[in-house]
């Protein structure tokens, strides 16, 4: 989809931090995050949504979703993880994507930056 945001992350002609990348899937720091560490899976081929998506590349998402949530939580001390798909009126992006968010329960207020968080995160 050429208008699309995350086809233009995917092909790299926007700059974001990506934290892991393989030939299927990509996880990148949301630009505007709700809490500390806010990260969003996302699989390269456009699916516009959950349930378009195929089982495979489902499954692949949370595998990579599981190990990514562990190391987050690990690197900025957070004892909980909520992982989000957002769908219709809430999807703001029409390009499937997982979002991993720590602590998000807890709303804790965001100290540091994305820059800073992303700095411990590739750490």
């Amino acid at each position: 989809m050429d208008d699309c945001l995350f086809c233009k992350i995917i092909k790299k002609e926007i700059p974001s931090k990506i934290l892991y990348e393989d030939d299927d899937i990509l996880v990148f720091m949301d630009a505007f995050p709700n809490v500390e560490g806010h990260t969003l899976v996302v699989p390269k081929k456009h699916y516009t949504d959950i349930f378009e998506v195929d089982d495979e590349t489902l499954c692949k998402m949370f595998k990579i979703a599981r190990i990514e949530s562990k190391d987050i939580m690990t690197k900025l001390d957070k004892a909980s993880t909520t992982f989000l798909f957002n769908y219709g009126e809430d999807q703001a992006i029409k390009h499937l994507h997982l979002h991993i968010l720590p602590n998000y329960i807890k709303r804790e207020k965001i100290k540091k930056t994305n820059d800073e968080i992303y700095e411990i995160l590739k750490g």
